[in-house]
């Protein structure tokens, strides 16, 4: 079976509820870009050297299905009746993670790069395109209905990922350290 039908030839495609739409319209924008940080998630979740990191954001790439969900369908009701949907939970979920690292983690006391280490600079990636993808989302509230909840969600999200990106380069720092101390035991060990 083909994966093309066509439909969307002429400059449309089908949303959620069945509703044929521009490809260009900002629904299907927002939705879409949600759909390119899912994609950065899943490559940055790839890169990363702490596997509860990995599982992580392995979570909260299932969460962004269902966000995109409920954004491509002009009638959110139909999608709650067929899908999970962003809950006040989910929002608690990314403060805990938030909170957690924050306290875990040294102190910023100046700017940062984005990233010293590929999961970090991936995860930054995911925290820009997220801006991008916040910004899209707050264009479609103000021509559509959004439930709190999901707005909450989505004014998470890019916090999520810069403490996540800052998880991911401090334990790549620490595994440096460890690699070195382990290289100079080693040349000791050959030297004596």
């Amino acid at each position: 079976m083909a994966i093309y039908t066509k439909g969307g030839d002429k400059g449309n495609t089908s949303l959620f509820d069945g509703k044929r739409v521009p490809k260009n319209s900002l629904r299907v924008e927002t939705y879409g870009t949600f759909d390119e940080l899912n994609a950065n998630v899943s490559l940055a979740d790839k890169f990363c050297l702490d596997p509860e990191n990995r599982k992580i954001l392995q979570r909260i790439e299932y969460r962004m299905f269902f966000l995109q969900g409920e954004i491509a369908t002009e009638e959110p009701e139909k999608f709650r009746q067929q899908s999970t949907i962003i809950t006040d939970e989910d929002v608690h979920y990314l403060e805990s993670i938030i909170d957690k690292y924050t306290a875990e983690l040294p102190k910023v006391t100046s700017f940062i790069l984005p990233g010293s280490s590929c999961a970090g600079a991936q995860l930054h990636v995911c925290r820009t395109v997220c801006r991008r993808a916040e910004r899209q989302f707050v264009s479609f509230m103000a021509e559509n209905e959004v439930r709190p909840e999901l707005e909450r969600y989505v004014n998470r999200l890019s916090d999520f990922f810069y403490i996540m990106a800052r998880s991911e380069d401090h334990v790549a720092e620490n595994q440096k350290i460890i690699n070195m101390v382990v290289d100079r035991y080693k040349k000791a060990m050959e030297e004596s």
